[in-house]
């Protein structure tokens, strides 16, 4: 039975328009792509001297398991050239799942939800933009509503093409 997972895409090293949209035609062979968010343009967090990121947000239909789910995203991430060289460094490409459903999941793997989506803007606006009115299954509050409770701060702002 299908799943509908929504999930959290970064990049900032080289082309990260185009990263994103490599990544998004990836994940099109393993599920079907309902939505896509705009493209963000968002300062970084925690590890702040590297460049900025752009993101979005997919909502993926898919028949894998959170499990086989976060295998086939490290394959795209590591087929398109992700180098895990320092935690939360740059990179080419990042993928992660932020809901999968209504479950609620902490393995060694995978945790759904992912355990900092609710204090990140980077993740709330894109995924408030195609999802508003999704539910975050432990914290019992809206995708919008988590977005306008965070603080200031954590510029993100609507991608602009060349």
């Amino acid at each position: 039975m299908p799943h509908l997972a929504y999930l959290s895409l970064g990049s900032n090293i080289g082309d990260r328009e185009q990263n994103l949209r490599v990544a998004i035609e990836r994940l099109q062979k393993i599920g079907h792509v309902h939505a896509v968010s705009s493209y963000y343009e968002t300062e970084p967090v925690d590890v702040t001297d590297q460049a900025w990121f752009v993101n979005c947000a997919v909502a993926l239909e898919t028949p894998a398991t959170p499990a086989e789910l976060m295998t086939q995203l490290l394959e795209i991430e590591h087929a398109m050239g992700r180098k895990r060289v320092h935690k939360k460094g740059p990179r080419t490409i990042d993928i992660d799942i932020l809901l999968f459903g209504d479950v609620v999941l902490d393995t060694p793997e995978v945790t759904i939800p992912h355990p900092a989506m609710h204090q990140r803007r980077f993740v709330l606006v894109p995924v408030a933009e195609i999802a508003p009115g999704l539910m975050h299954p432990v914290l019992k509050k809206t995708i919008e509503s988590l977005r306008r409770e965070l603080p200031e701060g954590q510029m993100v702002k609507k991608f602009k093409e060349d």
